[in-house]
């Protein structure tokens, strides 16, 4: 009451009317509208995980993507010289990893061979001496860090005359040795001076008679260098040599580069650098290489766009039908969603392994490997999908918003496609994209267990490449730890991708500050 009492104390002309000449309107948003698709990608921002995760598949898609066009090798390289060395990379040589080294233990002898290599081509085959030590019998043994390139050490190959002059001719032009005397063990038919052989007498320490040992001068002293540009003197000798004319009468001694055969000319070359000249690059493998001398940092970028390539594919086409059936079956239900449904019940019931299996044995031989693995996940893999979406159209359709849509007439497809469908979009969504990384671990336990094949001269997959490096593990683990390492980030990214997917698409949260 005497809040009353106040008000009718107030004198009147103290009242004036509001906005007697203004229209009144509803004020202009002064921010944009945020559509669904823009309010899902502001909440997926704010998991940090999912955004991590994202970029983790980013950054592996892109490395299957780039690598084979850049790399300078491909799947159908092979170097039987170069078989299991370790990864390497250059920026990492005086780290003391991923330096190309490996630690093992040499007697005196080992230790002998392995250091000749290095003096006669000016390369550090043993990296460092960690200890020595005696055994009982008095032995000494080397417990040694050897770079597993330099120490392939010395080869005999066989090259034609044309091949063997070439070789000559790079020496001479980049004043770098490749090719280096054979030594005493290797020449079957060897004089000294006058004779008329093919070949001359080269001098050799008989108790080294390896492929990789040093050749050593009369004195015993090591012989580093022979034909090169910086000594022309020497230069000069070869065709002598090769051509068996008479060169010892002058007193100087000669050294047989190569020996005369069918195919041409056998010589002893310094494989790393014939592996330079034969492929203009130098041998460095980032992930190593397997028990046939591929690059495993090539195979596994060509093995992840396979997998990528085919995953995307089944996801797609398990998407469009699988979705297109479980809308059929949950907008309409009754007697069409019994039938479909025991359809759906008898495919889901067939084991995935026994359709693979089948298809291989029987279908393969007349579409290929890879098609029949297609079929394989394509027969079962939409059921999944179907069963979802038709879940989430007994949700919607019932809700009072599908209800007014009917009501001013819109029609099945309409109700379907623009009412319905975008609400179930979030679990479609997850589903198919938690399906990418279900058909690439599938894929590679088939290729594991040897059920399919999928390598080939140009073509390989991450599970080829477990299964090869399966027993080397205790070995060379450094074939089978990358292809595991790649298919392990991949499937967790995947799964926190899909998890903040689904948290982004749901329409519940649409608007929600989080």
């Amino acid at each position: 009451m005497m809040e009353e009492k106040k008000w009718l104390d107030i004198p009147a002309e103290k009242f004036t009317f509001a906005q007697m000449d203004a229209k009144i309107h509803d004020t202009k948003l002064e921010t944009k509208p945020i559509g669904y698709f823009k309010d899902a990608w502001l909440r997926f921002k704010k998991n940090q995980s999912a955004v991590v995760a994202f970029s983790l598949i980013l950054v592996l898609l892109l490395f299957a993507i780039i690598v084979p066009f850049v790399s300078n090798m491909t799947v159908t390289f092979r170097d039987g010289y170069y078989k299991t060395v370790l990864p390497k990379n250059p920026l990492f040589a005086s780290a003391g990893f991923w330096d190309g080294g490996a630690n093992q233990q040499e007697s005196q002898s080992g230790y002998d061979y392995l250091a000749s290599i290095g003096v006669e081509t000016g390369r550090d085959v043993i990296m460092k001496v960690k200890d020595t030590f005696v055994d009982a019998t008095g032995a000494t043994y080397y417990n040694l860090r050897v770079d597993s390139y330099y120490k392939v050490g010395y080869v005999f190959v066989n090259v034609t005359s044309d091949e063997y002059n070439a070789i000559m001719n790079y020496q001479d032009e980049t004043g770098i040795q490749i090719i280096y005397p054979l030594q005493q063990s290797h020449l079957t038919d060897y004089v000294m001076g006058n004779g008329g052989a093919n070949f001359w007498y080269t001098l050799a320490d008989p108790s080294r008679t390896s492929s990789g040992a040093a050749v050593y001068d009369e004195n015993g002293d090591y012989i580093p260098n022979y034909i090169t540009s910086d000594n022309p003197a020497k230069a000069d000798y070869r065709s002598q040599r090769i051509a068996g004319d008479d060169g010892g009468a002058d007193g100087n001694t000669w050294y047989v580069y190569a020996q005369k055969n069918q195919a041409g000319y056998k010589v002893r070359v310094d494989y790393y650098e014939y592996f330079i000249y034969k492929n203009g690059f130098a041998p460095v493998f980032y992930f190593g290489t397997n028990v046939y001398g591929q690059d495993i940092f090539t195979c596994l970028a060509a093995g992840a766009r396979l997998s990528f390539l085919l995953a995307i594919c089944v996801a797609s086409i398990n998407f469009v039908i699988g979705a297109c059936y479980g809308a059929i079956e949950g907008y309409y239900g009754g007697s069409i969603d019994i039938v479909m449904e025991r359809i759906s019940d008898v495919l889901s019931a067939v084991p995935f392994m026994v359709v693979a299996t089948l298809f291989q044995l029987h279908l393969a031989e007349k579409v290929g490997v890879l098609p029949a693995l297609l079929f394989a996940f394509i027969l079962t893999g939409w059921v999944g999908t179907a069963a979802r979406v038709r879940m989430q159209f007994y949700r919607f359709k019932g809700q009072e918003y599908v209800l007014a849509a009917r009501t001013l007439g819109a029609s099945d497809r309409r109700l379907i496609f623009k009412h319905i469908f975008p609400n179930s979009l979030g679990t479609i969504i997850t589903s198919v994209v938690l399906s990418v990384p279900g058909v690439i671990f599938s894929e590679s336990m088939l290729s594991y267990l040897h059920i399919i094949n999928l390598e080939t001269s140009s073509l390989t997959s991450i599970g080829t490449m477990l299964s090869n490096g399966q027993g080397y593990l205790s070995t060379y683990p450094h074939i089978i730890m990358f292809p595991a390492l790649f298919i392990s980030i991949l499937e967790i990214s995947f799964n926190l991708f899909g998890n903040g997917l689904r948290d982004a698409f749901n329409p519940s949260l649409r608007g929600a500050d989080e």
